[in-house]
């Protein structure tokens, strides 16, 4: 390891690159930590101790949701509006014309991602303000109608800035800029998870040592489960090699977790999304109402119904947004058009009906996988009596997954280095 870290430090133009990711890293943390005037610091964290839902919002942002930053809101408005995107390509014939027209395209693509990022984070800016306002215990000092506008404003500038600054990060091909910005927001909240831990009984050092082999054993899965593929024969029956033309053979991967932490995102939207509006109920004058509100709330707060809830979620996105990004005719078709074909089945229809059956037999176990990752702090904290985690499954999974990917580019990039001088 440290024979490859000195190998990068000693390319000038890659230790540049890293260098400059760590400084716009290092912004991202000192904006979190800049709050926007006339919020009650005290008020504002025990309206987050007391509400596991939106801890969970605050670990993806950082500490900075909690601390009511001018960056409060993170990546989350532009997250949205990728997957919007994503979804849309599917559906619209004519983004989906775009997206097959190269770089072009993408780039089109992303500029429509940049704006309809701003209307979604100046309505999630707004909706979190008007929660913060619900609140029994004062929280924003001042609530006239100039100052919402101006919270709105900052928040909805603290994203668009951290935007740009993950654009410039991705431009350094040493990782994606929006997935680090995330690792960064979670690692920053692991020393004060960890302090946690000085307040614990001795006779739970059984449960911690037991958290600490779990954690361990979680991080070998993920790796594994991250990485794992089923390798799909291939052969080309025409390949020009050199002076002379014969076939070739290669495999197609299909990957075991394909859809990656995207399920993950998308059931913890829906599982917010109802004790999110039920807290702007739970003082309705109706008493009706109000009961009906807490009662949503509590539901979700019970650690056996949102755990069922949740597992069941992950599992159905998963599968949904793996038909949605995987498919199997274009496969099939591409493969016909360049004369390959799968050993003992035909090409075309055939073909794409063996690559659906083989992704449907190992989606299950990666569905499954992601499934106990979501749920994994509810385990935990049952098993061991630990009520507060460092890292929660989810934080794990995306952190493990960046380094990957990060590491991947970073080798890459090293290996071209070294084809160049060879050449």
């Amino acid at each position: 390891m440290w024979k490859k870290l000195l190998s990068i430090w000693n390319l000038p133009d890659l230790r540049n690159k890293i260098l400059f990711v760590l400084g716009m890293l290092i912004i991202f943390r000192a904006c979190a930590a800049i709050p926007i005037p006339g919020v009650d610091a005290a008020n504002l964290k025990n309206f987050f101790q007391n509400n596991e839902l939106f801890g969970l919002l605050d670990m993806f942002s950082g500490g900075g949701l909690g601390r009511f930053s001018i960056v409060g809101m993170g990546v989350a408005p532009y997250i949205t509006a990728s997957i919007i995107l994503q979804l849309l390509v599917m559906i619209v014939p004519r983004l989906e014309t775009l997206s097959k027209e190269g770089e072009y395209g993408r780039q089109k693509i992303n500029q429509y991602t940049r704006y309809l990022t701003v209307p979604l984070a100046m309505l999630q800016a707004y909706g979190l303000i008007a929660l913060l306002r619900q609140s029994p215990h004062p929280i924003l000092g001042q609530s006239d109608i100039m100052s919402i506008i101006l919270m709105v404003l900052a928040l909805t500038a603290g994203t668009i800035f951290l935007m740009w600054i993950g654009e410039l990060i991705s431009e350094q091909k040493v990782g994606n800029g929006i997935s680090l910005l995330i690792f960064a927001g979670i690692v920053s909240q692991l020393p004060s998870a960890l302090r946690t831990f000085e307040v614990l009984d001795p006779s739970q050092i059984f449960n911690l040592l037991a958290f600490a082999i779990i954690g361990i054993i979680t991080i070998v899965f993920v790796i594994i489960m991250t990485e794992g593929q089923r390798n799909i024969p291939v052969t080309y029956a025409r390949r020009v090699r050199g002076m002379s033309m014969g076939g070739v053979d290669t495999h197609l991967p299909l990957r075991v977790s394909q859809a990656g932490v995207i399920p993950i995102i998308f059931a913890i939207s829906v599982i917010l999304f109802p004790p999110t509006i039920a807290q702007f109920f739970i003082h309705a004058r109706t008493h009706a109402i109000a009961q009906a509100a807490q009662a949503v709330i509590t539901f979700f707060n019970g650690h056996l119904a949102y755990g069922i809830l949740y597992f069941l979620l992950v599992i159905a996105f998963t599968y949904f947004y793996t038909s949605v990004i995987f498919k199997p005719d274009q496969i099939a078709e591409n493969l016909q058009k360049q004369g390959g074909f799968v050993p003992g089945i035909r090409p075309g229809k055939p073909t794409s009906d063996f690559l659906q059956s083989t992704v449907n037999k190992i989606i299950l176990p990666g569905a499954v996988f992601l499934g106990l990752i979501a749920v994994l702090p509810l385990i935990v904290q049952e098993a061991t009596g630990i009520k507060s985690l460092a890292i929660g499954g989810t934080s794990l999974l995306i952190v493990v997954s960046v380094a990957i990917e990060t590491f991947k580019q970073i080798e890459s990039q090293m290996t071209a280095r070294d084809y160049e001088e060879f050449l």
